[in-house]
């Protein structure tokens, strides 16, 4: 029979790679900076955070051709309890009444 993985045990997979990953830069880091190696250091350190950047660049971009006017709006529930309370007390503002004018 075939065995198929949880989301659980994906997760904790992922969590024990990525426990393995901070382990090997820790000991890399720890090494560089014993040996006396600080030159290397701030190479690695500048060429990981631009890696780091370029990454997260291309995050935000990886549906270029999705428009505004596709995309829904952001749900908004900030006015949802005054919105029960009070919408009798509340013009809304679709009304189609016109309106005074101001007074000064």
């Amino acid at each position: 029979m075939e065995r198929r993985a949880t989301p659980a045990s994906l997760r904790k997979r992922r969590r024990r790679i990525t426990y393995l990953w901070v382990f090997i830069v820790a000991v890399i880091i720890i090494t560089l900076v014993e040996t006396g190696q600080e030159a290397l250091l701030y190479v690695l350190a500048t060429v990981s955070v631009t890696v780091l950047l370029v990454i997260v660049a291309r995050a935000d971009l990886n549906n270029p051709h999705r428009t505004a006017i596709e995309s829904p709006p952001p749900f908004d529930d900030s006015a949802s309890i005054a919105d029960r309370a009070a919408a009798s007390s509340v013009p809304s503002a679709k009304s189609s009444a016109p309106r005074g004018a101001k007074r000064r």
